[in-house]
């Protein structure tokens, strides 16, 4: 079908895989071991007859297929919302605009039940309930590193998401704060990216050219045709992983929160919340080039205060940027280091929308979430926290003691394929993923220093004194 495409606009191609991954440990009926009414009071209700998988399958070869849960009427979920109530504890039901965790007393309290042979209860898994990281604090007197944030009781939604009763915000999970800490550890390596991308391979775009350079003219009902030639064309595409454990829930949200802003990007998945896509502003302008699109945290969003021993961290966290990328009939791709008009509209669009989709849509919340604590971890390993407070993470630091790498690490995945039809060019977005190099937000051209005091201020309003010893959590 050799020929020029006088009706074929857009071929969007991007890999696709839904991923919701088992939260650290088993769930137990156990309390607490917060102290200070820390108590779990019992498992949330399973997901999947308890498997906790709800979202994934993963081959022993790493290939990654998607199978979605919903629940359009909200029934059931509902219903699950009702059970947690008569099960999660009362005082951590109690919304707080700053819930404390020293992270020194949480570990030990790990310890202490990983010893004993107890399973780690999901107050604790849930970190009581924190939906967001806005503050840490070290405090030199006590050597007590703390974290901070809105919190609030949480339960499991029928997509299998655990967020917030109240507001619906994702919780942050004790086995993500792990991930970040061994990412930024005590004596260990800086790691400078954290980083995931989904990409074709050299081959299948060599394949994919030579599909584009042999069409014809292309209607309107070819387009399914077309989709499925592309697809074979293309090939398994690859996952890569950079800076944490493959096998780890935080790898996964990654993944997932990459994948579905694409979907939205090409016009496959329409979001709750106002968007352009890239194909509703592309125009023959936006000419034949792959479009690169990836998230990073907002690097302006840290303010420390003067003697560098809190850290607040403010607005959404996350944007979206892209850039044009070009790729020969060998399928070689080469950066532009710029980005089309349409390109440009949608990551501008998204990043302004980002606030308002992580209220309706958790996975970004988890994602910023997994950022906040990328920044907090590479805060605490900067400023020399670790060493000042003497914490050496025996336990967290430990795979074969705190295990969260159990999961099978996806490495591939089949292509999902859009057409569209609306004139004479192709254009494919591929590529992409999450890029996060926290210890950027920390350099001292981007970070906001508080001369005010409102920092130390709110540190210093926090006190020890009437806390149990096995207490981690309070208000």
């Amino acid at each position: 079908m050799r020929g020029h495409m006088n009706h074929f606009r857009a071929a969007i191609l991007m890999a696709a895989v839904c991923l919701i991954a088992q939260p650290l440990w088993a769930q137990t009926g156990g309390g607490g071991g917060g102290g200070g009414g820390g108590g779990g009071g019992g498992p949330l209700p399973p997901v999947d007859g308890g498997t906790g998988t709800g979202g994934i399958q993963i081959d022993a070869d790493g290939v990654l297929s998607a199978r979605s849960l919903t629940d359009r009427t909200g029934r059931l979920t509902m219903e699950r919302l009702k059970a947690a109530r008569s099960i999660v504890d009362q005082d951590l039901q109690k919304p707080s605009t700053l819930r404390k965790i020293s992270l020194r007393r949480l570990e030990q309290q790990v310890k202490t039940l990983l010893d004993s042979g107890k399973e780690i209860p999901e107050n604790m898994q849930y970190l009581a309930g924190m939906t967001r990281l806005s503050h840490v604090f070290y405090y030199p007197e006590t050597q007590d590193i703390v974290i901070a944030g809105p919190a609030e009781g949480y339960f499991r939604t029928a997509e299998n998401r655990v967020v917030g009763m109240e507001t619906g915000s994702a919780t942050l999970q004790l086995q993500d704060l792990i991930v970040a800490l061994r990412a930024f550890s005590p004596g260990g390596a800086k790691t400078p990216l954290i980083a995931v991308s989904i990409d074709p391979t050299q081959e299948g775009l060599k394949r994919m050219a030579h599909a584009q350079r042999n069409l014809g003219a292309v209607t309107l009902n070819q387009r399914f045709d077309i989709a499925n030639l592309f697809r074979e064309a293309l090939g398994h595409q690859t996952i890569t992983i950079t800076g944490v454990s493959p096998k780890t829930h935080f790898a996964q949200v990654l993944v997932e929160a990459d994948y579905n802003m694409k979907l939205i990007g090409i016009g496959l998945e329409q979001p709750p919340v106002n968007i352009t896509s890239f194909i509703e502003a592309a125009t023959l302008r936006s000419g034949n080039r792959l479009q690169r699109w990836y998230f990073q945290p907002n690097y302006q969003s840290v303010s420390l205060s003067e003697d560098k021993y809190a850290m607040q961290l403010s607005g959404s966290g996350v944007e979206l940027v892209g850039e044009d990328e070009t790729v020969s009939n060998q399928g070689q791709r080469k950066r532009t280091g710029s980005a089309n008009k349409a390109s440009r509209k949608f990551t501008t669009s998204f990043t302004k929308a980002y606030e308002n989709l992580a209220k309706v849509r958790p996975l970004y919340a988890e994602l910023r979430n997994l950022i906040d604590m990328s920044i907090a971890a590479a805060y605490i390993q900067k400023m020399g926290i670790y060493q000042a407070a003497q914490w050496s993470m025996e336990t967290f630091g430990d795979e074969s003691v705190a295990s969260v790498e159990h999961a099978n690490a996806p490495t591939k995945v089949d292509p999902v394929v859009n057409v569209v039809v609306k004139g004479g060019a192709i254009m494919t977005p591929i590529g992409g993923g999450v890029n996060i190099q926290p210890r950027l937000a920390l350099n001292s051209d981007v970070v906001k220093i508080d001369s005010e005091g409102k920092i130390n201020e709110l540190k210093d309003g926090i006190i020890f004194d009437d806390l149990a010893d096995d207490q981690w959590w309070w208000d």
